[in-house]
């Protein structure tokens, strides 16, 4: 357990220093694309970001594949590249999206059905892999305890639902400066350190080998993801060098639904991701609530905005948000302990 540790350590320092390697070659290619980021009209805070480039998720898509390619175990990379591909296959979504925005030069991208499609389509793959797949079947972890609870072949529809649902929160986070990848590192952190401590408790009760070694190529990835979104953040933290775009939000939250889909922590991931959750059901209350009556709940939404439209400072509510999901992770993990 101790050399895991230890090399999931070294992916994330590995990554971090390639993410920054292929940034300058990001930026080229961005800069020949003329990907500047459309800005919304009725956000007048953020009109003077209009111009900064975007698709920026493309230098952590690149640099977690070269660090995860160069330490994974390959005899034990099943779930690894399941994650892999809703990673690479959610991203090549987002980076339609993002071409689309920026040949027509507008906010829109993908039409709302084009881009659930996409993603649909990876979610129907992964969750007929996961009811196949013997060591994870129909089976849903309960939070905090050693129970588990088996749906059968409903955990298809259920999990397609869950990475539509993780994806586009994340890419709702996804609205200030170093927001989106905070809070996504504060997560992943979190969901590593829990990983950590069921692997341990795996390999004490005598579990099975195959799923101890896939476990740990699990943290291997995920260590070169907070790598890697590390390195993004130095670029994208207030004033933003570089937007990650819908390339890199929908990468993320595929990612993020990729874990939670192989290891069954399905009801882990609304408490660990608390601020995605509050991103999402804040728009969903807005959207619901002027339908009925025609007026708003938030001054605008998703919530982040509503409190920079009541004063508070960008780099502050970015700041709260992390804050908020590290004290959730903690308390986690003082549970599992």
């Amino acid at each position: 357990m101790q050399n895991t540790i230890q090399l999931t350590i070294i992916c994330v320092f590995v990554a971090f220093f390639i993410t920054l390697l292929f940034a300058p070659i990001v930026f080229k290619f961005v800069k020949r694309l003329k990907a500047n980021q459309p800005i919304l009209n009725y956000v007048k805070s953020h009109q003077s970001k209009s111009g900064t480039p975007t698709m920026g998720g493309l230098m952590f898509l690149f640099g977690v594949l070269a660090t995860f390619l160069m330490f994974a175990n390959y005899e034990y990379v099943k779930y690894s590249l399941i994650c892999l591909c809703c990673f690479v296959g959610f991203g090549l979504v987002g980076f339609l999206d993002d071409y689309i925005k920026i040949k027509y030069n507008h906010n829109e991208g993908l039409k709302p059905y084009q881009k659930v499609i996409g993603q649909v389509g990876v979610a129907v793959i992964v969750s007929v892999f996961c009811y196949l797949d013997t060591n994870i079947g129909g089976e849903i972890v309960i939070p905090f305890t050693n129970n588990v609870i088996n749906i059968g072949w409903w955990i298809i529809p259920f999990c397609i639902f869950v990475f539509i649902a993780i994806s586009n929160s994340v890419n709702l986070t996804d609205g200030l400066d170093g927001l989106a990848s905070g809070v996504s590192v504060s997560y992943l952190t979190n969901f590593a350190i829990i990983i950590g401590i069921v692997l341990s408790a795996f390999m004490f009760n005598g579990e099975n080998l195959i799923i101890i070694n896939e476990y740990k190529n699990l943290l291997l990835l995920i260590g070169s993801v907070i790598g890697a979104l590390l390195a993004f953040i130095s670029l994208n933290f207030y004033p933003a060098k570089i937007f990650m775009g819908d390339v890199g939000s929908l990468s993320i939250g595929g990612l993020i639904a990729g874990l939670v889909a192989v290891t069954k922590f399905y009801l882990l991931m609304p408490i660990l991701g608390v601020m995605f959750v509050v991103s999402a059901v804040s728009v969903i209350i807005q959207v619901l609530y002027y339908k009925l009556t025609h007026k708003r709940v938030f001054l605008m939404a998703p919530l982040h905005h509503h409190f920079e439209l009541k004063g508070c400072y960008e780099t502050k509510i970015v700041v709260i948000y992390i804050l908020i999901t590290i004290i959730t992770g903690l308390t986690c993990i003082a549970l599992y302990l």
